[in-house]
């Protein structure tokens, strides 16, 4: 607590929000897995860089629609995505 109320405030907003954020990661992650297993039963590589450019392009243009830095959007989504493959070829290889 800094002692200023209003600074409390807004940085407790932040704080829910970045517990809601990991949340919704945590969601997106089990999701991935599945998507990661069924490629793997099916033989499918672990990466798909058309749904990828299009994903990016969607991406980009929601961040712009809500103001926010299409940049840093293409950014995070090219760390999840470059996390979920690895993620992917882990269960390829059967680890």
């Amino acid at each position: 607590m800094s002692g200023d109320a209003k600074l409390d405030d807004l940085r407790a907003s932040i704080d829910n929000i970045d517990a809601a954020l990991v949340a919704i990661l945590a969601e997106r992650f089990k999701i991935t897995q599945r998507v990661g297993e069924y490629k793997a039963a099916q033989g499918l590589p672990a990466a798909d860089p058309e749904r990828e450019v299009v994903q990016i392009a969607r991406l980009r243009r929601l961040a712009k629609e809500a103001n926010l830095d299409p940049e840093f959007t293409e950014k995070f989504l090219q760390f999840i995505i470059t996390e979920v493959i690895r993620l992917h070829e882990q269960i390829g290889d059967g680890a």
